[in-house]
């Protein structure tokens, strides 16, 4: 099954992707980043399914969410008359369920439901009996209780069954995840959790404050990052999956279900600006307790509750998505980016800017983080897009580490915050200075990737959106025409150039075109007034959206697919911010205020005049 034809159910503990077949092929409980129950996704449906669906011929298929929820409808069309499946993921109580409630359209329609549990991504196959009016699955730490009307029995080590659906049946299954040493879980009533759903996203969505054109869209993403968010802690993940790959067949395959410091900070942001405080809030105190102890010790990704050993290891035992290997946790949290300082300084100053605040211990982490900054630009690091290839001194890294130092700065001058003001002003200029010497080819007359390099990289799209520079400086402009001349594919940007560089990237090239660098580009047309080129992209972008309006992290112009983990935060942000900024005809309005004269000039006086645009 494609990509895109998974649908996203979500507790904001927890995530599981729905097929149009009916198939859940994806759950893990009772975190995202737990062992999956059903990892068909990555496997067949030996690895765990859970399938319910007209035993014959299905001739047409719809589905949507049901207003702004996650509350999933899937319409089957068969000879014999239309059934609905409603799926979705009831506000966390003592444990987490899914419910699924099969009801009759019209005619008469003979049902199937295929239950197959596997815990451990797919690995052990449980115990299974019936207790307390349910079907209990139990293996190691692991139980799953399903509870249903509908008579079952088992069949090749899993739980089938059939019934008949005709017009105003509504037949319910609840699935109950809990630890296998405790008591049954309370029954959930499927019809009362189905109202609950309802009223808790009406409720969160009543604080939304965009008001700007695609609202469809934008709201379908702000959902789709709250579903993103783990909401004891407050803690945001990249994406609910692993391994679905960059690159159909090829090994860019990575374990996306843990909290990127950076993915974290733009959809905090994109939160924030929508007017939802709460999430902001609870952003910055997981960011507090995540990082708490040595500053120098910031890891560039954390677990959902603040954990800090991620080991990545290869599930064999599974055969992949389409035949990719499948990673669990991820080796790159051990690396240096130099980025992230910026990314996590410049939320915490765009938080003051709109008023949500922050705390005194707020302030000193973001000095403390600035005086890693102070010690550790100068160096090489992997980067935003974690190279796995050794460490180079990419220009983009400098260009965040620029950013830490001038949020700095801002923020002692426009809210009378204490710190060395002279000092990080030094600071800001040196960095300027440096990018703009080595990270930069005159000749080419574009930025680069990394120092010395004639690569191209898309993140470099962010200069003026950041405010290092003016959009209309001749650097960014060369800059834009170099991306669009070389890494612009079928209307689609591709992150950096593709070539065999083993000295950075250590894999073999080919991948898909990344999203957020087409957005990127999109928002640097609106800020030189090519204003029609950029809602053009727009809309192109909102096209490859699947039919219940959801991205991954990339899209394969030559299969014209969606590839890459699913769905992706650090997609659906900046579908968000583009949209937002294109409702305010002229340029990004937030990205106005941060391309402030103190920050244009930090850059430009680094520079002879003779070497300044025009």
């Amino acid at each position: 099954m494609r990509i895109e034809d998974y649908a996203l159910l979500g507790d904001t503990q927890s995530a599981a992707l729905v097929g149009r077949d009916g198939s859940i092929d994806w759950l893990c409980l009772p975190r995202f980043d737990s062992g999956a129950v059903f990892a068909a996704l990555l496997g067949t449906e030996q690895h765990g399914r859970w399938l319910i669906a007209p035993a014959g011929e299905v001739t047409a298929t719809r589905r949507r969410y049901v207003g702004d929820s996650l509350v999933l409808e899937t319409e089957m069309d068969t000879p014999d008359g239309t059934v609905r499946l409603i799926d979705f993921m009831p506000p966390r109580g003592e444990a987490p369920d899914v419910v699924r409630i099969a009801e009759g359209v019209s005619g008469r329609v003979p049902m199937r439901m295929h239950l197959k549990m596997r815990f451990d991504y797919g690995r052990v196959v449980p115990w299974v009996r019936q207790a307390e009016g349910a079907l209990v699955a139990v293996a190691g730490p692991d139980s799953c209780w399903l509870r249903t009307p509908v008579e079952t029995r088992g069949e090749d080590l899993s739980t089938v069954a059939e019934f008949i659906l005709e017009a105003g049946d509504r037949m319910p299954f609840v699935l109950t995840w809990r630890e296998s040493h405790r008591s049954a879980p309370k029954p959930v009533h499927a019809e009362h959790a189905l109202r609950q759903t309802f009223e808790y996203w009406a409720e969160w969505l009543s604080h939304c404050t965009y008001d700007g054109r695609w609202r469809d869209a934008v709201v379908r993403s702000l959902i789709t990052l709250k579903a993103l968010t783990y909401a004891p802690t407050g803690g945001i993940v990249a994406a609910p999956t692993t391994s679905l790959p960059e690159q159909l067949g090829g090994v860019r395959n990575w374990d996306y279900r843990f909290c990127w410091l950076r993915d974290a900070t733009i959809t905090l942001q994109a939160l924030m600006y929508a007017g939802f405080e709460t999430e902001a809030r609870d952003w910055r105190r997981w960011l507090l307790r995540a990082i708490a102890g040595d500053p120098a010790e910031v890891q560039i990704m954390y677990g959902v509750a603040g954990e800090r050993r991620l080991p990545e290891y290869v599930a064999d035992w599974l055969p992949g998505y389409e035949g990719n290997p499948v990673r669990i946790g991820n080796q790159a949290v051990d690396q240096f980016q130099l980025d992230v300082y910026g990314e996590v300084m410049d939320a915490l100053y765009q938080a003051r800017t709109t008023g949500f605040g922050s705390g005194a211990s707020t302030w000193a982490l973001q000095k403390a983080l600035l005086r890693i900054v102070a010690e550790r630009w100068r160096e090489p690091d992997e980067g935003i897009w974690e190279v796995r290839g050794g460490a180079q001194h990419f220009t983009y890294s400098k260009l965040m580490a620029w950013v830490a130092a001038d949020r700095a700065v801002r923020s002692v001058e426009k809210f009378g915050l204490d710190g060395p003001l002279d000092e990080w002003r030094e600071l800001r200029d040196e960095i300027a200075a440096d990018i703009l010497e080595h990270g930069y080819d005159p000749v080419r007359r574009t930025f680069t990737q990394y120092y010395g390099s004639s690569a191209l990289d898309a993140a470099l799209l962010m200069v003026p959106l950041v405010g290092f520079l003016p959009a209309d400086d001749e650097r960014v402009v060369g800059t834009v025409a170099a991306i669009e001349r070389e890494l612009l594919v079928d209307g689609f940007v591709q992150r950096y150039t593709q070539e065999p560089r083993e000295e950075t990237d250590e894999l073999p090239p080919g991948e898909g075109a990344f999203l957020a660098c087409t957005f990127w580009l999109a928002d640097n047309y609106s800020l030189v007034g090519r204003h029609d080129e950029a809602v053009a992209m727009l809309e192109r972008l909102l096209a490859l959206r699947n039919d219940v309006g959801l991205l991954s992290e990339e899209y394969d112009t030559a299969a014209r697919r969606l590839v890459g983990n699913f769905p992706q935060a650090f997609s659906h942000v900046p579908l968000i911010t583009t949209a937002r900024n294109l409702s305010v005809r002229g340029g990004p309005s937030h990205q106005r205020e941060r391309t402030t004269e103190a920050g244009r000039e930090s850059a430009r006086e680094a520079l002879p005049e003779e070497d300044l645009a025009p």
